[in-house]
């Protein structure tokens, strides 16, 4: 069957049609844009107000900042000013300009009235030099120790075949304090000498000459741990020393007047032991490491590594900072520390009624099970140190935390950030030794180089070398 061709009515109708669908479409194209733009403006307004992202989650977010105080002292405080010196070296007057007897003003000649007297007091230091001493000494062969014996004077340190002059002992010394006090490698203990008096130094030459000098110490050493062993109080701790790549432990155990440090592969309480001895009777304050567990001392725990571990483990497990456990562990151990400054403000009976309390506390509080791992782990801990935590509280002299020997421990760890280890055991053991002498002798409030100096001329003269130790003086 053939189409047939529309009619011009149906035509009509179609065009119609097609005309009602296109204002159709175009009144819903005019909404749908209208949508749009609207939508558009609320993206933006979005945009715009949306809070910043949150962190990826191995960036700590800053600590909170109170209000900062304002820096110096107090309005009203009185100056802190340098003392006096207590000597005048030289006396130097110096008159104002004059002319025809009348004082006259420097910058437009006119005379000066209501004349004064004053008095400035000027302390500088004086230009180092080297000085070069060439001693001229004699030996001679000894027939019964088969050995030569040669001449030495007291400024002279031992002497050596070498082809070069050697270094004196107040250069030693000066060395000595740049490395192992101020915190210098030895490449800028160099430049240093260099830079203050002109005295050439490789700094390879530097680590022999501080393993010479440990040498010499080694008696004052030696005079360190036995004093430590008499100490009633001695805090330990202990940080890793990379020696030639490989890691080795610097131990430390310190009291209020003696620091000693000690270089070991082990990193056990044996370690400890072999340096305090089995007869030490004293109080040894430490963390929660394991190493201290198997000593057999009487011992007292950190109590600021106990709320520094709530923290931390309350920052990693929320549910553990929500636990009663926490919060009362963390309130039990503040109570502690601010009952012990109270000691000379409470009545015996009261204070130790008040402590047996907190110590009581602290046991039933180790007898916790709970669901959390963290909150077990905490209170095993617990049960298992009550006494070594709470051993403070019945002892005036000793104190709840083992911020003495982190003190301690700190330029030990500045200086290994900066020189990254030492390259040998021996110059590593020297260091240690040195160190220990250095660290004592600010404790004591001497003189650095003075004290260095002093203990090496006693040790070359074959004096006793007592001077840290002593308890004169």
């Amino acid at each position: 069957m053939e189409p047939r061709e529309p009619s011009l009515e149906e035509l009509f109708a179609l065009v119609k049609e097609l005309r009602g669908r296109v204002a159709e479409l175009e009144r819903c194209n005019a909404r749908l844009l209208h949508d749009n733009e609207q939508l558009r403006r609320e993206l933006d307004e979005f945009k715009r107000n949306k809070p910043p992202s949150p962190p990826p989650w191995f960036i700590q977010p800053p600590p909170p900042r109170g209000k900062r105080k304002k820096p110096g002292r107090p309005q009203g405080h009185p100056p802190a000013l340098r003392p006096p010196p207590q000597e005048i070296h030289q006396e130097i007057e110096v008159p104002l300009a004059s002319e025809g007897g009348a004082c006259l003003c420097p910058h437009c000649r006119g005379e000066l009235s209501g004349l004064k007297d004053h008095q400035r007091v000027v302390e500088d230091i004086v230009p180092a030099k080297v000085v070069s001493t060439r001693y001229h000494t004699s030996s001679g062969f000894c027939k019964h120790c088969k050995r030569r014996v040669e001449s030495r004077h007291p400024q002279q340190p031992p002497a050596a075949d070498l082809p070069h002059a050697q270094l004196g002992l107040n250069a030693l010394a000066t060395a000595a304090v740049l490395k192992h006090d101020a915190g210098l490698p030895y490449r800028k203990v160099c430049r240093v000498l260099d830079d203050l008096c002109r005295l050439s130094v490789s700094p390879g030459a530097l680590p022999k000459q501080m393993r010479r000098v440990s040498q010499w110490l080694a008696d004052p050493y030696q005079g360190i741990k036995s004093a430590l062993q008499e100490s009633p109080v001695v805090h330990a701790d202990e940080t890793g020393a990379p020696v030639d790549g490989k890691n080795q432990w610097l131990w430390t155990l310190t009291s209020p007047l003696h620091t000693l440090f000690h270089l070991d592969e082990g990193r056990g309480g044996k370690v400890v032991l072999e340096l305090l001895g089995e007869k030490f009777d004293g109080h040894l304050v430490s963390d929660f490491f394991s190493a201290y567990n198997t000593l057999p001392y009487k011992q007292q725990k950190c109590n600021v590594h106990l709320l520094r571990e709530i923290k931390q483990t309350g920052e990693r497990n929320p549910d553990f900072a929500k636990s009663p456990f926490a919060r009362r562990l963390k309130r039990l151990v503040k109570e502690m520390l601010a009952l012990k400054k109270r000691w000379n403000e409470l009545d015996d009976a009261t204070y130790m009624r008040r402590a047996c309390r907190l110590h009581d506390r602290l046991e039933e509080l180790g007898k916790t099970v709970w669901d959390d791992h963290d909150v077990n782990r905490l209170a095993k801990r617990i049960s298992r140190h009550a006494n070594a935590i709470c051993a403070f509280l019945y002892e005036e002299n000793l104190p709840g935390e083992n911020n003495a020997a982190e003190r301690a421990l700190r330029p030990a760890v500045v200086i290994r950030k900066i020189s990254g280890g030492h390259r040998g055991a021996s110059t590593a053991k020297a260091s240690a030794v040195i160190t220990s002498i250095l660290r004592t002798a600010r404790q004591q409030g001497r003189h650095l180089m003075d004290t260095v100096k002093q203990l090496v001329d006693c040790h070359l003269a074959g004096q006793p070398t007592d001077l840290l130790t002593s308890t004169s003086g």
